[in-house]
Formats: C-alpha cells, structure tokens, sequence
C-alpha cells in the first residue's frame, strides 16, 4: 500500500507514542505549590498521594518517586531544590517518564519549558503533562504554545502584585521587617524602646560629639551593646542607621524593585520607579532637627573629601 509523506509520519508518530507506553516504565512525578498556607500544605501533600495513586494504578508502570518543592515560586527553576534533583537523577536514566500536573506546575518561563523537556529527550526521558494532554516525545509545537500562556499569566499575576502593593505601600501599609528601634507587625511600626535608646545613642555621638562611625561602632562594642543581626558593629551600620529616614518618623519604600517578574532580582531603585514617601507616617525615634543635622555633616564631609581629591 502507497503511502503519502503525512500519513507515513503519522504513522511513525503513532509508533513512537505506543513504543513509548509499551513495557514496564520507571515513572517519576514532580509537583509544587507556591506558597506555604495551610491550605496550600494541604494541596502539597493530596497531589504527591495523587501521583503515588496514579503511577501505581498503572500495570506498565512502575513507580520511581514524588519531586516535589514547596512554598517556592514557579516562575524560574533555579531555587527549586527538588527540580533540579529530578534533572540530575533523570539525566542518570534513574526514571524513563515524567508525568506532572500542567505546564504552570512545571516552568512558568516559556525558555525554561523547552529547555528543560529538551534535555530530557536527549536522555529518552519523556515528560507528560497531565492536564494539558502533552507527551513531549510526540514534539514541541503544543508545548511551546502552552507554555507561552503559562508565562503571560504568570506576568499578568506578577504586575496585578506589584500594583496592589503600591496601592498598599501608598496607604501607609510598610513592607519589609523589624529593625534596631522599630518592631513590624501587620505592617505597622511599634518602637522598640530597648533598641531606640541604642539609635538615640548613636545619633547623639554623632551630632553632638561629633564622632566618626568607626568610633561609634567601636565604643558600642565597648559598652556590651550588640547590633540586631550581627556579632559586631561596623561603621556601615551605623552609617545606614544616621541615613534612615524611619528614625525620625519619614517612610520612604520602593528602595529596591524587581525588573524582571522571571528571575524574581532585586535591584536598588536608581530612579527607575517612583517612591512612595509619606512624611510623619509613625512615631519617631529621633527628632528631625537632630536627624537633618546628620545630613548637614555628612554633605559637609562629603564636600570636603571631594575637594582634597581635585
């Protein structure tokens, strides 16, 4: 019987798919949810039941093991502990198939999707994406497709964050933790008194005695007083204490952005977005006379070493 080129490939492609089914499969699963709530947990622990349940119902397969990472974002591979095993493991052809839920679950990044399926192939290690109806032996066009979609959602979701962060951050809402002075809850500022005095201090040797930061750092050393996240002093802290504007009762957030929604890289904003300053925002620690006379001296030293540098 004559066969046309599209129907011998179809039938080259149905031989490969039965080839790939038939015989006894180690097959290994991977799974992930992206955050740690307790409902999440919950759903972290009924899909690797699932996928033990699923493979061993299986009489051609055998079931290898569960991949699964927690409370880590899908949207790049790098942090994903268990992800990176199974690659390692898959490439060592300790397993012969991959099954996982979808391609969301799997790579959010359209790159990383065919990438990693990619080597997986090389090493005859097929992937199949449950709810996506996708066998990567049978070829990529579905998936690139399908992965695509994952990673415009997972941009969409990451731009509806940003925004409803701002919004927060613009009423008063503080993002980020506790600090020498200041006790963070619920995204409110409660002075510390026992770690105020310390800035009090600080600010106090600074302005008045108009001691360096070196000599800060090393009389608080001295005087059996330890920083909150550290062994010892160092004149970088005390120079970040004296330019912090929470000390004298100013928020200023959005000092670090993440340009890229796939590598999740925080970089320090140069301007490349706007601030969200709210003056007077909470209780402050030391006055803003007192902290504006820190500023006085530090452009006053910084005028000076510029000019025994020209």
């Amino acid at each position: 019987m004559n066969m046309n080129k599209y129907e011998r490939l179809n039938q080259q492609k149905k031989y490969r798919s039965e080839k790939f089914f038939s015989g006894k499969k180690r097959v290994a699963a991977y799974c992930r949810v992206s955050t740690e709530k307790e409902e999440q947990a919950q759903s972290f622990e009924s899909q690797c039941d699932f996928f033990r349940c699923y493979i061993e119902q299986k009489k051609e397969w055998e079931f290898y093991k569960v991949f699964a990472d927690e409370g880590i974002s899908g949207t790049s591979t790098k942090k994903r502990e268990q992800f990176n095993q199974m690659i390692a493991e898959a490439k060592q052809r300790k397993f012969d198939l991959l099954i996982t839920k979808e391609i969301s679950r799997f790579a959010r990044n359209t790159l990383d999707s065919i990438y990693y399926t990619r080597e997986l192939r090389k090493v005859g290690v097929g992937v199949l994406f449950l709810n996506d109806g996708i066998n990567t032996l049978d070829g990529e066009l579905r998936l690139s497709i399908m992965a695509s979609i994952a990673q415009e959602e997972s941009r969409k979701t990451s731009e509806r964050v940003k925004w409803g962060q701002k919004r927060r951050m613009e009423e008063g809402v503080v993002f980020g933790r506790s600090m020498l002075g200041y006790d963070v809850r619920n995204g409110k500022m409660y002075v510390n008194e026992e770690g105020a005095e310390v800035v009090r201090k600080i600010f106090y040797k600074f302005v008045e005695e108009r001691k360096s930061t070196h000599t800060i750092a090393r009389e608080l050393l001295e005087e059996g007083i330890y920083p909150m996240r550290s062994k010892k002093w160092r004149n970088t802290v005390i120079l970040r204490i004296l330019q912090n504007e929470k000390y004298c009762g100013d928020l200023v957030q959005k000092k670090t952005f993440t340009p890229d929604y796939l590598s999740h890289e925080k970089k320090y904003n140069r301007g490349e977005e706007k601030f969200v300053i709210i003056k007077n925002h909470h209780e402050p620690i030391i006055s803003r006379e007192m902290f504006e006379k820190a500023e006085k001296i530090f452009s006053r030293n910084k005028a000076q070493k510029d000019s025994e540098n020209t």
